[in-house]
Parts: C-alpha cells; structure tokens; sequence
C-alpha cells in the first residue's frame, strides 16, 4: 500500500529527523533498564518513570524540530487517525523492561490521514534499529534490508501477542488460544517477545515469517506496519483488510505467507465481538 504524501512532506527528512531524536535519548533508555511501575493504568498495565521521562522529551523535540504534533502512549496527543501526526511508544514491551529483559523497543512512526508513511524500531538494549518510508527505503542497523522471501508457513516463525485466556472482549482469550494452537502446527515455531513492536519489526527483517497482534493501539502497531510495507510485506486486519490506524487486529507477513495466516484465522472461528472493546484484553 502506498501512502499518499502531501506535497510539503519530505518522508526522508522526517525519518532522519525522528532517528537523530532517538539517537539523543538511547541512554537514558539503557540506563533505565529494570525500572519499577511508577503509574498503574487499565488491568495490571503500567508505566515507568522512564516511559514518562522519554515520552515527554521525544515528544518535545519532535514537534519543536518538524511542527508536527505527536500523539503517545502516556500522554495521548492528537487525533492518531486524523491529519498528519506521530505516534509515539516510548517503552513497548514495558513489563519485559521493568524485569530486566532486554526485548524492549521504541516505536515511532508518522501516519498521515491514519495511514502509516514512516516507521523507527530501536532495539537499544540489543543493538538493533530498523527504519523505512512506505515505497522508499526500508535499512537494519542501517543497512539496506533484503526484499522479504516468500516462505510457507509451514517454515516460518510467527510472533504472537501474550494473553488471558480468561478474558473476554472482541477476541476472547479462549479465542486467542484455539488460534494459536492451530498456528502450533501450522507454523515451524510460534514465539511470544512481549512487544508487539518488536514482532512487527522482525517480519519487516525477515526474521519473523510473519506475526498476528491483537492490540487496538496504534502506538503499538503503526510503526511495524510502515516496517513491513517499506520491505515489501502487506498488513491487514484479521479480516483481510489494509490496516490502518483504528483497526483492533493484525496479520502480517511476506505476501504468501500473509494469505495462509489469513486463512488459518478464519479457521480458527476468532470472533468479532463488537461491542465489548472496553473488556479487550491486549
């Protein structure tokens, strides 16, 4: 999917902008490694001091730097669906990071008119960094990244996102489970990071097959989608269609191995449950 730019946007400039930006703010990511809840939100999710701290000053240079507001995580901003805007995750994968793992990302991208146009995945704590514009550029640490192989399923590893499999919601844990034991003989391995970011940007790396989330949060999903189309891959809902900001589901992959994720969720029966977003268990 190509993203319509506005004529006054230089997606490369922006994306060197928004790299030099988390470029300045790396250590005190590494630095906070380990650090305690310091804000409780919906269910057990919390926030450290350094998701505050980083969201804060990312979001500060980013507007001051480029006039663009940015909608985040902690501190919510803009309409993410709306205009042109960034959407910013400080910490993804924060309760690996208060525990000392180091599977732990900043997630920046910039969508215009909720299309994803850019996507930055850093990985400080692994030294691993992933950028791409939609149809431009797409580099690993920096490097131009190799367009993604057609592999099967059958052959692949599959990120999947953690769960409940008491909760309710539009995709019930008990759903999720049925899913993901169809994909445990489907698929050569299922893995669970604990950052969705994280599974989107090794998809978009061709480490990752592909990866199926079932987070409604566009600061945890729009970067790896921008990720994942710059290399070459498709991004859709679990309905098939092209994810956009808003949308409460995803399914990625290279594009063979995107149709039959499709139709092993379809398979699985996982419902639409509309009308229970608020008891959605991420």
């Amino acid at each position: 999917m190509t993203v319509g730019v506005p004529a006054d946007l230089d997606p490369q400039r922006l994306l060197s902008v928004a790299e030099g930006v988390l470029d300045s703010v790396t250590s005190t990511f590494v630095d906070g490694l380990g650090a305690s809840s310091a804000v409780s939100k919906v269910g057990d999710d919390f926030a450290t001091h350094v998701d505050l701290s980083l969201e804060r000053r990312i979001g500060s240079e980013l507007q001051e730097l480029t006039g663009i507001e940015v909608h985040g995580e902690e501190f919510g901003g803009p309409p993410s669906e709306q205009g042109t805007v960034w959407i910013l995750d400080p910490i993804d994968g924060t309760y690996n990071y208060s525990v000392g793992l180091p599977v732990a990302a900043m997630l920046l991208s910039l969508a215009v008119e909720g299309e994803p146009l850019l996507g930055v995945t850093r990985l400080p704590l692994l030294n691993q960094s992933f950028a791409g514009v939609v149809g431009e550029s797409f580099t690993v640490n920096g490097v131009p990244g190799r367009p993604l192989d057609e592999t099967p399923l059958s052959s692949a590893v599959i990120g999947v996102g953690s769960f409940n499999a008491k909760a309710g919601g539009r995709y019930s844990g008990a759903a999720r489970a049925d899913l993901y034991r169809l994909l445990s003989h489907r698929a050569r391995r299922l893995r669970m990071t604990g950052s969705t970011g994280t599974d989107l940007a090794y998809v978009a790396g061709g480490i990752f097959g592909g990866a199926v989330s079932f987070s409604r949060h566009a600061w945890d999903n729009a970067a790896g989608v921008a990720l994942i189309r710059a290399a070459g891959g498709v991004a859709t809902d679990v309905h098939g269609h092209p994810w956009r900001v808003g949308s409460r589901s995803m399914v990625a992959g290279n594009r063979r191995l995107h149709e039959e994720l499709l139709t092993v969720v379809a398979e699985s029966g996982v419902p639409d449950r509309r009308g229970n977003e608020s008891k959605v268990e991420l």
